[in-house]
């Protein structure tokens, strides 16, 4: 994928706009929970800063109503942690729309977009009136990349200049790696409650993957349509033909498709449950199955020892509860273990990697949530395509 990147053009005495990703969890207080995302934006903002640019930053936060302000919708936190890791003041721009001053070696922080009509309707007329107020549109936000938005979309085509940040250009680099151009052998991992959402994901991986790894409730539907009982577990019967479809076409492509050999069950679905490892032919009418078991753990282990790409997307059980996470641990310290190149994403397997302290040794761990899963199931995201567009011009 060709884009133009912001490290590329000479920004020098321009004004920039930059779409980046500053959407943090806020308390009742406004007290900022989780300010990762603030800190992502702190490189390239500093990069635009030491090479003379006049910053714009731009982002959204929560679900406002367009044109209703209202306290609990405003970037202040933001604006004031933003200053505080940079060492200079960000002041917070209410009304924007049609003026902003800000000298070459600045920053100000632009009040959230999503309050301005049209932002979500991806209004072409907002996107011209906001073009007339940068020379160089940088996005460095590839969360928002799916959204075919104001500023995520129909500012991209509209900007005298668009191109994207190092972070953005650090996910897509990650993915093709991983997707495009993986060294073989190349793993995926996919586990997760519901097959239903991620079966664009699968169907995807299917055709691409060396080894697809399934676990959680999704290995429970597949475990369910090649045969297998699986009691009172989770299991969506009415994507059964799409499990069997997915077998049949990895298996014409001589690819492997690995689900559990044992599992652990219980009779309830409650944290103090009484584990129960068993083979999964021996999975009984009132079992539910909640983990992968130790011999599937072991096998994981060897199969991901001699890949060469690792993808992975969600847990393999119920790993809230400890008595059931044991194979998601396990699979965890495999990957970190591992000689391969490794991308993970998606909110639950984030939480996976904190509670393991492994997130060091992962290559590449994506926040991007929605983006990063639909850029798994192979689907083209608005952002990335007006940036391709731009590139072409």
């Amino acid at each position: 994928m060709h884009l133009r990147k912001s490290s590329e053009i000479d920004v020098a005495g321009k004004r920039v706009f930059l779409r980046a990703d500053l959407n943090v969890p806020l308390d009742d207080a406004g007290n900022i929970g989780d300010d990762a995302r603030i800190r992502s934006a702190v490189p390239v903002i500093r990069d635009l800063l030491s090479r003379g640019a006049a910053v714009m930053v731009c982002a959204h936060l929560g679900r406002p109503t367009e044109g209703e302000a209202r306290p609990g919708d405003s970037l202040a936190p933001v604006a004031q942690r933003l200053a505080a890791l940079l060492g200079c003041e960000v002041p917070l721009l209410a009304q924007w729309l049609d003026r902003i001053e800000v000298a070459p070696g600045e920053v100000v922080l632009l009040e959230n977009c999503r309050l301005n009509r049209g932002e979500q309707a991806d209004d072409a007329g907002l996107a011209a009136r906001i073009a007339r107020l940068c020379d160089v549109y940088v996005n460095d936000a590839f969360a928002t990349a799916h959204r075919a938005e104001c500023t995520t979309h129909a500012l991209a085509l509209a900007a005298p200049v668009a191109c994207a940040g190092p972070r953005l250009c650090a996910e897509l680099e990650a993915l093709g790696r991983a997707l495009d151009a993986p060294e073989a052998p190349c793993v995926a991992i996919v586990g997760g409650s519901k097959m239903s959402g991620k079966l664009g994901i699968l169907a995807n991986l299917a055709t691409r993957v060396d080894t697809l790894i399934l676990g959680g409730g999704i290995a429970n539907t597949f475990l369910l349509a090649t045969g297998h009982r699986v009691g009172r577990s989770l299991v969506e019967t009415e994507l059964l033909p799409e499990a069997r479809r997915i077998v049949a076409a990895m298996q014409a492509r001589g690819a492997t498709l690995s689900l559990p050999v044992d599992v652990v069950t219980a009779r309830e679905f409650a944290p103090h449950a009484e584990a129960v490892v068993k083979a999964v032919t021996e999975v009984a009418d009132d079992d539910m199955i909640l983990d992968i078991g130790p011999e599937t753990a072991s096998q994981l282990t060897a199969q991901l020892q001699t890949a060469r790409t690792i993808v992975w997307n969600g847990p393999l059980g119920v790993f809230e509860f400890d008595r059931f996470a044991e194979g998601t641990r396990s699979l965890g310290r495999a990957i970190a273990g591992s000689n391969a190149r490794s991308l993970a994403g998606g909110g639950d397997t984030i939480a996976a990697i904190g509670r393991l302290g492994i997130a060091e040794q992962l290559d590449h761990i994506s926040n991007a949530g929605v983006a990063f899963l639909e850029a798994l199931e192979g689907k083209t995201l608005p952002l990335l395509e007006a940036l391709q567009q731009r590139a072409r011009d």
